[in-house]
């Protein structure tokens, strides 16, 4: 093991490396857990993809405020592993482009297809984010 370089400000304190870009999202987006919201999401407008099907709500005046998100994959996805990284996925996607493109007061559902999430590129999966997200808001 090497020991930490000695930085360059003359101090003894070995440098701190900055968190990943994952922990810096600009806003804190706050995940569904109620069966109730997930339902809410689902009569509500949707675009589907490639590698995923986005549903989206605009909650009422009443409700939480910021941007809400839930995944959620269905067994055709695959086990408990697949599933379970095809969430991490949308996840992580979600915290790169949702704090960007998607709405205050907006409740989104992201759904993994079969084998597509987690196969697909990262940057794809962005991409097909940042379409449905369009989509659902109206814009061409």
């Amino acid at each position: 093991m090497t020991p930490p370089e000695a930085p360059e400000d003359g101090t003894n304190q070995p440098r701190v490396k900055p968190p990943a870009a994952s922990v810096c999202a600009h806003e804190i987006l706050t995940v569904l857990q109620n069966r109730s919201d997930f339902l809410k999401a689902a009569r509500a407008k949707r675009h589907g993809t490639a590698s995923m099907m986005v549903q989206a709500r605009k909650r009422g005046t009443d409700e939480a405020t910021g941007i809400r998100v839930g995944f959620t994959c269905s067994k055709k996805v695959g086990n408990a592993v697949a599933r379970n990284r095809a969430k991490r996925r949308l996840r992580e996607a979600a915290r790169a482009v949702l704090p960007i493109q998607g709405r205050e007061g907006w409740d989104y559902v992201l759904i993994g297809r079969a084998e597509v999430t987690a196969a697909r590129p990262f940057e794809a999966l962005k991409d097909d984010l940042r379409f449905a997200l369009r989509k659902v808001h109206g814009a061409k």
